[in-house]
């Protein structure tokens, strides 16, 4: 039962972490690392994965009528960007497909430690604080998510790639790399949010055939476990997407940069000199 207790605080971890370019995976790692969830290593490689389908799912309850193609209470023009909107979304995930499918697992053995994690909190949080003080002199040219082209996508689409390295944010690799290229960070922001539903689907259906195909199944509450933290999850990342989409409006994310970075240095002390 205590498993069930862990399962709602990494749930809300995740729920928070997931759209703040902060790094929900690791976040997630890191907590663990500290709660100790008591099952199998292969459940818990599966958890930190799956449990973010949930706050995935937030986004499509959140932006049901935008993503929506079918519905009637849209023009023919409204219908047409929508199609257009999937359409950059599905050429923004090629890259990760090509690129991320073949280096998952070597990413999984390798990179999934504190050392990863605080270096990448590091080098992101720097990288974001570099680029606000870069763009207070520059007007971004992408200001309406209808005028981004397939390249601009794609280009996304390359950045998401990063956040395959634990601490890096999937969220954090694509926002930057938008407002990097040129859009404002309201756009910067609702394109991850959109990018991150195939990404996490496909990421999530991943996880659970390798986790069911290597002979893995669910026992005692493991099936409550994962179901509980996706709830709880999903709930809290709803209320954290409205938190950033009015955040953006008149902050930028130098605070998010600062964040990182602090977060970054107690990682080290934590796990590299106390633990």
């Amino acid at each position: 039962m205590f498993d069930i207790i862990k399962s709602i605080i990494l749930g809300i971890i995740e729920g928070i972490t997931e759209f703040l370019p902060i790094s929900s995976t690791g976040h997630l790692y890191l907590a663990n690392d500290l709660l100790h969830l008591d099952q199998s290593p292969e459940f818990i490689n599966m958890f930190m994965v799956v449990i973010q389908l949930g706050a995935i799912l937030s986004v499509i309850v959140l932006y049901f009528h935008k993503l929506n193609p079918f519905t009637t209470k849209k023009t023919t023009l409204e219908i047409k960007q929508t199609w257009s909107l999937w359409a950059k979304v599905l050429v923004a995930t090629i890259p990760s497909i090509i690129i991320g499918l073949p280096l998952n697992d070597w990413m999984d053995e390798h990179l999934t430690s504190w050392s990863v994690i605080a270096s990448t909190l590091f080098v992101y949080g720097v990288l974001y604080i570099i680029l606000e003080r870069f763009n207070k002199n520059r007007k971004p040219i992408l200001n309406d998510l209808n005028k981004m082209t397939y390249r601009f996508a794609l280009a996304i689409g390359f950045c998401q790639v990063l956040s395959l390295i634990p601490g890096t944010s999937r969220s954090g690799s694509t926002i930057l790399g938008a407002m990097f290229f040129g859009a404002s960070r309201f756009v910067s922001a609702e394109f991850s949010f959109f990018l991150g539903i195939p990404t996490m689907f496909g990421a999530s259906l991943l996880k659970l055939y390798k986790f069911f195909s290597h002979g893995g199944q669910f026992v005692g509450l493991q099936l409550p476990i994962l179901l509980i933290g996706m709830v709880v999850s999903f709930i809290v990342a709803y209320l954290a997407i409205k938190f950033l989409l009015n955040y953006v409006k008149s902050h930028d994310f130098t605070a998010f940069g600062w964040y990182r970075i602090i977060l970054a240095i107690v990682v080290v002390l934590f796990f590299g000199l106390l633990k």
